[in-house]
């Protein structure tokens, strides 16, 4: 064997030239090419040439390092391969871990991992609402490992009857944190969460348990008479309002429309991707009734419809104007639903599926259509969008 303890901790600390400089038994010291050292143990195995990492310089003194080649060749002459062993140690520590991590330990994690993935703080502070008050004081505390199926029931029973939509948004919740947990390898098996197939069977469907409550919206033979109303209240509010029911687009949208993404000589208003409930651009076409709303704004700059201090209007300001007319039983998302019902219902409309979902920023249910419908269908978009304004600024009377 060659002669063992050939550098010194000097040596070691004036080491500047990349490259490997041997110990002797196998131990080496590697510089790069950007000054870091660190420490290796070459090895024969089986046969096979191995290279084992034993730290950087600025952690393990050479004393140190030489005791950890000590060990690996006293493995090799038992027999044992010392990459095999380290793992093998890994691995029981991580098992260790695992059997003591909790499933709010997990949550805790997950929230934390996709937290800058999600559009707003509040989505974080709805899924820490919902586990603590639901989940933690059933299976919180409980090794993650160990959550099975009569666990995740015994969360979701009490309120699946009474808070449906909440318990089915609760389940979804726990499956994604199992989901994790599995990934991270902190548990094994099948996830005791999931839906199709497993709780199906214990679990009545939430849809036969408490119908889903849409969105309020005015019936589309009726939307004449109101925008014509609307049009005679003043103040930026109403102008809002008219822009979000004549663009078919969500409120927050609108609230947030800057000049800078108006286009009047295309007829373009382009809302960008952080805006967007899907996270994807979305081209709006103008109508004609839509590029006079704009060029009658007062400003050029900034927000097109500004609330107080040049701030975003509040979502209860479109609301607001709804109330002062007396028509609190609608919605302002609501309009989505009476421009998708007017394009469908309304006698002579001809309009494609597909054109009026690519109105309303919806994505496509089918992954082979929207797979081959990668376009947005601008051109026919302007065509509907055009008749939709034409409709609603009709002069018609409120039907009885």
């Amino acid at each position: 064997m060659p002669p063992i303890n050939r550098l010194s901790a000097l040596s070691v600390h004036h080491a500047k030239t990349p490259g490997y400089y041997g110990d002797g038994g196998g131990l080496v010291l590697q510089v790069t090419a950007n000054g870091t050292k660190s420490w290796i143990f070459r090895y024969r195995f089986d046969g096979r040439r191995h290279e084992m990492g034993l730290g950087s310089c600025a952690l393990v003194s050479l004393a140190r390092a030489r005791e950890l080649a000590q060990s690996c060749r006293q493995l090799i002459m038992r027999g044992a391969d010392p990459l095999a062993e380290r793992r093998q140690v890994r691995a029981a520590r991580h098992a260790e871990r695992a059997r003591h991590m909790t499933f709010d330990q997990c949550a805790a994690a997950y929230i934390q991992a996709h937290r800058s993935g999600w559009r707003n703080a509040k989505h974080a502070g709805q899924w820490t609402r919902t586990l603590s008050t639901y989940v933690t004081p059933v299976i919180g505390a409980l090794p993650v490992g160990e959550v099975d199926t009569d666990h995740v029931v015994k969360v979701l029973a009490p309120i699946w009857a009474t808070k449906t939509e909440t318990a089915t948004r609760l389940r979804g919740r726990i499956e994604s944190i199992l989901d994790w947990a599995t990934v991270s390898k902190f548990r094994q098996g099948e996830n005791p969460a999931r839906w199709r197939g497993h709780l199906d069977y214990l679990l009545a469907n939430p849809n036969k348990v408490a119908r889903v409550k849409n969105f309020p919206a005015l019936p589309w033979p009726q939307m004449a008479a109101l925008m014509a109303e609307l049009r005679q209240r003043e103040g930026v509010s109403a102008r809002a309002l008219e822009f979000a029911i004549l663009t078919a687009a969500r409120s927050g949208e609108v609230r947030g429309a800057r000049w800078d993404e108006v286009d009047l000589t295309r007829r373009l208003w382009t809302v960008p991707a952080e805006r967007m409930k899907a996270r994807r651009e979305h081209r709006v076409p103008l109508s004609d009734a839509i590029i006079a709303l704009l060029r009658g704004l007062p400003g050029q700059d900034g927000l097109l419809f500004p609330g107080q201090k040049n701030q975003p209007l509040s979502d209860m300001s479109l609301s607001a104007v709804l109330r002062r007319m007396g028509r609190k039983e609608i919605t302002v998302h609501g309009f989505r639903s009476t421009f998708r019902d007017w394009a469908v219902e309304a006698p002579g409309n001809s309009f494609p599926r597909e054109v009026c979902e690519h109105a309303l920023a919806h994505s496509l249910p089918d992954r082979v259509e929207a797979a081959y419908q990668r376009g947005d269908l601008f051109v026919k978009r302007s065509a509907l969008m055009q008749a939709w304004a034409d409709y609603c600024l009709a002069n018609k009377a409120m039907p009885d």
